[in-house]
């Protein structure tokens, strides 16, 4: 699609943000004629006011006086009108970037988790927040100064005709070559400003990556080639950026410049017709003035086209996000199960990331109610897809997952995952209290609930070492805390809430061995009665499990119970007697 195209399609999705505040902008606009038309009819009383102290004694003084009154009114009007004009431009902006923040951070959570994957953390943070406000800021000066400047011109013009058309002529003849000029450096400042905003993105994504994996960098001595990865990223991001900013600060002194001549033709050409006794000193003033505000909303709006094509680029990447596919789901009202038993069936599976590298590959088994299923195999053999799978967060390329005879693909995710218990092996606290942390999935739970639950956890102990207990506010994403720490109260979210389908994906991998033999006793309990898939390495976790899937390639190679896998001496009797 040519970049043309998505400016028109870009401007027409803005128009459409703005249009629940039609009304605030036709009062704005009214607002914004009455403060022209102020600043218009100022210098005609300037004029004539002129025209009679021309001459010695031939001072009206009593016209005089009728026109300072005129003025001060004009005045007023003028101030009153623009402070209206200023409030209802900035309700409107920012509501409107209000609710398109709000619809970007709802798309956040329709679209599907592999949208998320694909693209980069910084990426969508730039998205949402730099260019929000970029866009913010082009909506801003849009309203404050396109308004007025477009009307200012247009006005200046009817006056400028009814005083004297030989004038407004000449002017009119010179207005084009400011526009085209404005026009031509535009369109190349969109460009830039697009790369700028998608390299700045990447930028982002990279500072983030880095920021998050700092004791990794530092552990294997890659400062150097970090920083150097960093420099050429940087690099690239300032390159486009001067340019935009060079095409943007060129279309102010153009259209100076040419806005300079079309003083200096109004100046000449008043004049001359002034030595003729065609128009008056009074008029001749009036025009003069008239001929700079002409020219100045040209200044102002070449200045708001840079800031404008900044924020139709970063219109264009909040738009293009916000029309990335949502996630398929069914219907809650529609669909009608009275429980989940917990059976599951898994007939001919296979999912690959990259669809030219297959992972998953025609995988079928069937678990009964109340089974343990423990999911081992070498990194990389498809052990977390197959959960992604089982959640919804990806959708099978081919087969499906069943439970209780229903295909995962046709239930609701909302319902499926309100049945299905999660702890991954990575963490995720949000910046709230412990308690808040713990009842996540359960906003309602008691205080005695969340303890009994952290107990069973064997949380509550340092969760009571902790400041303030269980209001104790904890950082992002629990920086303030033990990795271990964080687990547990991961752990302790699951047990307030027990589905009757739970996935333990190296659940205890950050607690000590004698933590894990407590946590494993109260998974234990957990886990009777209740369908449970578990992804470990350690044999403490798939002893016990009645069924063990050995994956290798994206593929199920030997299945059955510890004993028999072991008696087998296959590829699990060599996995565990390689540690």
């Amino acid at each position: 699609m040519k970049s043309g195209n998505v400016n028109k399609s870009t401007y027409i999705r803005i128009f459409k943000l703005i249009k629940p505040s039609i009304p605030w902008v036709i009062l704005s606009l009214i607002m914004a004629s009455l403060n022209v038309f102020s600043s218009l009819y100022m210098p005609v009383l300037i004029g004539r006011a002129i025209d009679e102290m021309i001459g010695a004694e031939k001072v009206s003084f009593t016209a005089i006086k009728e026109i300072l009154l005129s003025f001060t009114v004009m005045i007023i009007v003028n101030a009153l009108s623009g402070y209206i004009m200023t409030s209802i431009n900035n309700k409107v902006a920012i509501k409107t970037v209000k609710d398109l923040r709000i619809s970007l951070f709802n798309k956040i959570h329709s679209v599907p988790v592999s949208t998320i994957d694909s693209m980069g953390q910084g990426d969508i943070l730039t998205r949402l927040i730099s260019d929000v406000e970029r866009l913010s800021d082009g909506l801003l000066l849009g309203f404050s100064q396109v308004f007025t400047g477009v009307l200012t011109i247009l006005a200046t013009l009817v006056f400028m005709v009814r005083i004297n058309l030989m004038i407004a002529i000449l002017v009119i003849i010179l207005t084009p070559v400011s526009l085209f000029a404005a026009s031509f450096i535009s369109k190349r400042t969109f460009t830039y400003f697009k790369k700028q905003a998608d390299l700045q993105g990447k930028l982002t994504t990279y500072i983030n990556e880095n920021v998050k994996g700092v004791r990794v960098v530092k552990a294997f001595n890659s400062e150097d080639a970090v920083f150097d990865e960093f420099k050429d990223k940087n690099k690239s991001y300032s390159k486009a950026n001067l340019k935009a900013l060079f095409y943007s600060s060129t279309t102010n002194p153009v259209t100076r410049f040419v806005n300079n001549l079309v003083y200096a033709g109004v100046g000449i050409l008043g004049g001359i017709l002034g030595i003729q006794g065609r128009i008056t000193i009074g008029t001749l003033s009036c025009f003069l003035s008239y001929a700079n505000q002409y020219t100045k909303p040209f200044n102002e709006i070449s200045g708001v086209f840079a800031e404008f094509q900044n924020a139709v680029a970063s219109s264009a990447r909040i738009f293009e996000f916000l029309d990335k596919e949502n996630r398929a789901d069914g219907d809650e009202e529609s669909f009608k199960l009275e429980s989940f038993e917990g059976n599951v069936d898994v007939k001919d599976l296979s999912f690959s990331y990259d669809k030219n590298k297959k992972l998953l590959v025609d995988i079928t088994f069937s678990v009964k109610k109340g089974d343990h299923i423990a999911i081992v195999g070498p990194t990389g053999c498809g052990k977390t897809t197959f959960i992604n799978l089982l959640m919804r967060f990806y959708d099978p390329d081919k087969g499906d997952i069943y439970i209780d005879n229903n295909a995962t693909t046709r239930i609701p995710k909302s319902i499926l995952r309100k049945n299905i218990g999660m702890v991954l092996q990575d963490t995720w606290l949000k910046e709230a209290s412990v308690l808040d942390n713990i009842r996540y999935g359960n906003p309602d739970a008691t205080l005695e609930e969340v303890m009994e639950a952290a107990k069973k956890a064997h949380a509550h102990s340092f969760i009571m070492r902790l400041e303030n207990g269980y209001e104790t506010q904890l950082a992002a994403d629990g920086e303030n805390i033990s990795q271990g720490q964080k687990q547990l109260l991961c752990i302790a979210r699951l047990m307030l809430n027990i589905p009757p389908i739970l996935i333990l994906d190296e659940a205890t991998s950050s607690i000590d061995t004698r933590t894990e033999i407590k946590i494993t006793e109260a998974f234990e309990t957990l886990m009777k009665g209740r369908t449970s898939f578990i992804v470990a390495h350690r044999l403490s976790t798939i002893r016990n499990a009645d069924l063990i899937l050995v994956m290798k390639g994206g593929n199920i190679i030997e299945m059955g119970n510890h004993t028999e896998l072991i008696n087998r001496k296959g590829f699990y009797y060599e996995l565990l007697t390689a540690r």
